[in-house]
């Protein structure tokens, strides 16, 4: 079985309020699940690594042979491919959580696709629904 996640991450103010936004498809494309959570202050990179670590909790529950992950993240798909050392503390923690995850899985990859991409369009709202909530529950 192959599955496909497409993962964004954002702050507000950056750094500020983050969130995620996880899109996990089929190997054809349907969309399977949609996930959103507010994650509290972050930049935006440490909220694209959270992101991609909900995507591939998701993910291992459907056992996939091949799983390919897709982000908007230049920075953070060159940092998982080795192109680019990681050298923020607290992205360390996450990078390094995110390879632990990668181990559950026969195959993974990690791709760049930009933003105007329509799974990446969805993962985007998912990201602002998930701020949005959030500053309504604070009062806002």
């Amino acid at each position: 079985m192959k599955i496909k996640i497409y993962t964004d991450g954002g702050a507000r103010n950056n750094p500020g309020p983050g969130a995620i936004g996880v899109l996990l498809c089929d190997e054809n494309d349907r969309e399977v699940i949609r996930h959103k959570d507010y994650i509290g202050e972050a930049t935006n990179n440490i909220a694209e690594y959270c992101a991609l670590i909900a995507g591939l909790a998701l993910a291992v529950e459907y056992k996939p042979s091949d799983l390919s992950c897709f982000l908007d993240s230049e920075l953070v798909v060159n940092q998982l491919n080795g192109i680019y050392k990681v050298k923020n503390e607290r992205m360390k923690v996450l990078y390094q959580e995110v390879k632990k995850q990668s181990r559950l899985f026969s195959h993974i990859s990690y791709s760049y696709i930009p933003r105007n991409h329509p799974k990446m369009k969805i993962a985007d709202r998912l990201v602002n629904e998930a701020l949005d909530e959030a500053q309504k529950g604070n009062g806002s």
